[in-house]
């Protein structure tokens, strides 16, 4: 075992009789621990018409319990110097805090009040409607964030992947209470949730604390899973979006592999090579050699039942085809020609370095121990996570480049003043 990787242990799994999955990675030389609930529910299991509806509970929970108001709820864990927050992703809703390892039951015990029992009073509503309805606003007067939300639209088409996890205008303004309590009832309970823990913790000390904050005492509830059909791979498509602004805003992407797929590691070290720093490709073609753009990136996400890749860029309306077929001309050089070895070696050696300093992060860990059991993968320690990065071929990477990220595949949206493509 090398340095700071976890010892033989050091991750431990327990269903409780509730049906509450608890996970936990222990992590001795750190003074902290996160802690964090995840819900089997978001924008992914919402009809169009609630679009919206997950988010919205997320914001409500926060608004106060029977035990607490919303300022009690905000101060607790930060007059102690921790941090408490939360989102929305496509399959899950997420709580989270980090605290002192010596808070730990205090981050339990808020985060169960809330989570278990929170108000949800039509005057609250009232309040924090408006405030998503801002936050919807904010994206809107975004481009640089919009321009995703447009092109997973075009992506994804009708199916919930597509949906904005913040809703829209019409839905949110829609959406009533009794919206968020049959949500709240359906998944709000432990067979639908999932604790994780990392840090100064310890899993028996970890049970014991949720014992005495009452998650063990909760009802299981309906344990089905919220399900979805898998979405369809609709033909890759181009749309432009008139904006009046001083740049064009582009996003290139397709779909890609599953997040329990073994080629994943080769798409996330090929997406890293091309646009990951600095030193990728696109960074180096579009902005250093070219002068084309300031921001340029790939990114990936992975879900249960697909993935996708993409490329951002932003660049000036009368450079915006350049840019484009920059991007493109990368794309079908990895299609056709994979990396060279030697290129290989570089991204290998970024993405170690990478994940070795990521897990040094308590967060980072929790995370890690919850993808366990949301995606069914097996537990792998640091050194077991480098030598999957090592194992991965140049065949592999040929393969899921050929498939993935010919320009031919992607779906293209752009948004800013004028079509100039």
């Amino acid at each position: 075992m090398k340095r700071g990787d976890t010892p033989a242990g050091g991750f431990r799994r327990t269903v409780l009789p509730n049906g509450l999955t608890v996970l936990s990675e222990s992590m001795p030389g750190v003074r902290s621990v996160a802690f964090g609930a995840w819900v089997r529910a978001a924008s992914l299991h919402e009809p169009r018409e609630l679009m919206g509806v997950s988010h919205l509970l997320e914001h409500m929970v926060f608004k106060g319990t029977a035990r607490r108001s919303a300022k009690q709820i905000a101060l607790e864990l930060e007059a102690l110097g921790g941090s408490l927050d939360a989102f929305t992703s496509r399959e899950h809703t997420v709580y989270q805090a980090r605290v002192l390892d010596e808070h730990l039951d205090i981050a339990a015990d808020v985060i169960g009040d809330f989570v278990f029992g929170p108000s949800l009073r039509a005057s609250d509503l009232d309040l924090e409607r408006k405030v998503v309805l801002e936050e919807i606003a904010m994206v809107d007067d975004t481009p640089d964030d919009l321009v995703f939300e447009l092109h997973n639209e075009a992506l994804w088409g009708t199916h919930p992947y597509g949906y904005s996890i913040l809703g829209t205008r019409d839905t949110v303004s829609s959406l009533g209470t009794a919206d968020l309590r049959a949500l709240h009832e359906r998944a709000y309970h432990p067979s639908q949730l999932v604790v994780a823990a990392s840090g100064n913790v310890e899993h028996d000390a970890l049970l014991e604390a949720l014992e005495r904050t009452g998650w063990t005492a909760r009802i299981g509830g309906d344990a089905t899973r919220l399900t979805v059909p898998a979405p369809r791979t609709d033909a890759p498509s181009r749309r432009h979006v008139e904006r009046d602004g001083a740049q064009t805003h582009i996003v290139v992407g397709s779909t890609t592999v599953a997040h329990e797929d073994p080629r994943r590691h080769a798409v996330i070290l090929l997406s890293s090579i091309l646009g990951g720093g600095m030193s990728s490709r696109l960074f180096q073609r579009v902005r250093e050699e070219l002068g084309l753009a300031y921001s340029v990136y790939t990114f990936q996400s992975f879900h249960a039942d697909v993935g996708m890749h993409g490329v951002y860029v932003g660049t000036g309306p009368e450079t915006a085809r350049d840019a484009l077929e920059a991007i493109h001309l990368e794309l079908a050089d990895v299609a056709s020609n994979g990396l060279p070895e030697s290129e290989l070696a570089m991204g290998k050696s970024q993405l170690k370095g990478q994940i070795t300093l990521s897990l040094e992060s308590v967060t980072a860990r929790m995370y890690r121990c919850a993808a366990v059991e949301l995606y069914g993968e097996p537990y792998h320690s640091l050194d077991e996570m480098l030598a999957l990065v090592d194992s991965v071929t140049s065949e592999q990477v040929a393969e899921v480049a050929r498939e993935f990220f010919a320009p031919e595949r992607q779906t293209v949206v752009s948004l800013g003043p004028g079509e100039h493509f």
